[in-house]
């Protein structure tokens, strides 16, 4: 006795795509047709059977006019003769029954787009509304799950043979859907070892996934549905690849559906046996802890943030007459910094546009005050106003070299970034465009890292700032930050008041000490997201020790002109910013 059961409330309106292969219902459909493309042929044969569980639930099968002349090898290949169309029903009256025969089933036909574009074409052509049924091909099934020592080809004689289907088919729409239910059931089974379990597991497994996402698929199972952090682990657990997103789940997904087609994630696959999810509180925490996992373990498959340690600072030297010098890292010294910078480029860069617009010298001897070092060529070419010889006092050189040099880094960048406008003037108007791009790009570079900067700085003096954020599921998102540093996160619950979950966050919030530079406790890029989350309009600052502020006349002034600056297409601006 037939084993039947009553369908849930709730499975009505699931998705049809997460639905299994063993309660899903399939109507396999075949046309018989006169031939040619579907807007220019007629249909003579509709057969189809209604499946689920392995058990048929009923079958469709007539006939139809198709008001045109058949074809000679039409009726050799069918069957069909014009007289036996003749009293059957047309088109127009047969896809009423049809499409309520079909309704709600996921459809299946072989070499699927053919028969389904005859009866897309149909309903434009008569009325119908298209139901958008999802369709499965049982030839690119087939294609994806037999090889060639299986199966010759993929037709549907030669796989109901090699399934031993109970009717073969014979060119006639209903006796060639029964055999395509047969191909159907025996490409299930196949398809139950390579973990193909869904509806949607189908539609993904006939796109191109590679046999290391069909293989590994099973690392999804299991993981939840919230923001965070995934780890793809290997052999001896080494992390291979972290990632973060809002739904750890979904995420993890993705990688083993044909979305994915980057070759060194393929290759990663490979090589993971198992992915850790670590829940976060919110987006913000998941983006942070990504960052800090990232570059404690810097895994060989992620290629961005795996060194932020490897950053580059601009310094200005505490001597008679300071220099500048590019280093690795940034002391308590009393000394002027610019930075961080990501590469020996960009700081290079950058020196490069301060020497254009202030005259601090280049060389890298160590000058005194009591004796004379003889001056190099670019003292000659007026290039440098030669200390080395003490043609200029250590005052002037101060006040016209590293004075506004130190003062563009926690202060007003504006006589270096005008000193180099003058400049691209004068090259444009001599037509020499090729360097006063030259002398944008450098400008671009240091105004970039003084903006930078500056606003790194704003948040990294605070030794506390608290913040709220609406959670989408409702109540709040939390964060604390200090000097910098995400020091501790939380979500408060739906209509209750955020102060005791807040207590218990701040209560379990690590310690951060103060410390020099712009960056003293956290990398570049973790203040960064920090700064990004707490400028959304939908933010509240909760508390903060000490005023958020930058200073008015600072590098944030600039923002405007250094957004135009680094889009502009020509080397002409304007010299009042």
């Amino acid at each position: 006795m037939p084993d039947y059961h009553q369908e849930t409330l709730d499975a009505l309106f699931d998705d049809p795509r997460a639905a299994t292969l063993f309660s899903s219902t399939f109507v396999v459909v075949d046309l018989e047709t006169t031939g040619g493309a579907p807007d220019g042929g007629g249909i003579t044969e509709i057969g189809a059977v209604k499946v689920r569980g392995g058990e048929v639930l009923g079958e469709f099968g007539t006939l139809v006019n198709p008001e045109e002349q058949l074809p000679a090898f039409i009726t050799v290949l069918t069957g069909i003769t014009e007289v036996m169309l003749l009293e059957a029903p047309k088109i127009d009256t047969v896809l009423p029954a049809f499409l309520e025969f079909a309704a709600g089933a996921v459809w299946v036909a072989h070499n699927a787009p053919y028969d389904v574009g005859f009866l897309k074409a149909a309903c434009a052509k008569h009325g119908y509304a298209w139901p958008k049924p999802l369709v499965l091909d049982t030839a690119a099934i087939a294609r994806r799950a037999l090889i060639a020592d299986e199966v010759p080809n993929h037709k549907l004689s030669t796989l109901a043979r090699h399934f031993r289907a109970a009717t073969q088919p014979v060119h006639r729409a209903l006796d060639d859907a029964r055999a395509t239910v047969d191909v159907l059931h025996g490409l299930f089974a196949r398809l139950g070892s390579l973990k193909v379990h869904t509806v949607g597991d189908v539609l993904e497994f006939v796109k191109a996934v590679s046999p290391a996402q069909r293989r590994k698929r099973h690392l999804a199972d299991g993981l939840p549905d919230k923001p965070g952090v995934y780890v793809f682990r290997g052999h001896k657990d080494r992390p291979l690849y972290i990632g973060t997103s809002s739904s750890i789940a979904t995420r993890v997904r993705s990688y083993f559906t044909a979305a994915e087609k980057r070759a060194r994630i393929d290759e990663m696959l490979n090589a993971a046996e198992r992915v850790e999810a670590i829940p976060c509180a919110h987006s913000l925490e998941a983006e942070v802890r990504e960052l800090r996992l990232i570059a404690t373990h810097k895994p060989p498959y992620n290629r961005r943030s795996k060194f932020p340690e490897r950053v580059l600072w601009l310094k200005l030297t505490r001597e008679a007459y300071p220099r500048l010098s590019i280093v690795r890292e940034l002391q308590d010294d009393g000394a002027a910094y610019l930075g961080p910078f990501p590469s020996r480029r960009g700081a290079e860069l950058a020196a490069a546009g301060v020497y254009d617009a202030l005259p601090i010298r280049q060389c890298t001897h160590k000058l005194s005050l009591r004796t004379t070092t003889p001056a190099c060529a670019l003292a000659e070419l007026g290039r440098c106003p030669a200390p080395c010889e003490h043609r200029i006092s250590a005052d002037d050189y101060e006040s016209a070299a590293a004075g506004p040099f130190r003062t563009a880094t926690v202060g007003d960048p504006g006589p270096v970034v005008r000193g180099l406008l003058a400049r691209i003037e004068v090259l444009a108007a001599a037509e020499r465009f090729e360097d006063a791009a030259t002398i944008r790009s450098r400008m671009v570079a240091f105004l970039r890292t003084a903006v930078r900067m500056q606003r790194l700085a704003s948040l990294t003096a605070l030794p506390e700032l608290i913040a709220a954020r609406p959670a989408a599921s409702g109540g709040w998102e939390l964060a604390v930050v200090r000097h910098g540093r995400l020091a501790a996160a939380g979500v408060s619950p739906p209509r209750v008041h955020p102060q005791p979950t807040l207590d218990v966050v701040l209560a379990t919030a690590e310690t951060v000490r103060p410390g020099p530079g712009p960056t003293p406790r956290a990398s570049p890029e973790e203040t960064e997201r920090i700064l990004a989350w707490l400028e959304r309009p939908e933010t509240r600052l909760v508390k903060a020790d000490v005023g958020w502020a930058s200073p008015a006349t600072g590098a944030g002034r600039w923002r405007p002109f250094l957004t135009r600056a680094e889009a502009a297409a020509t080397v002409h601006f304007d010299l009042d910013g």
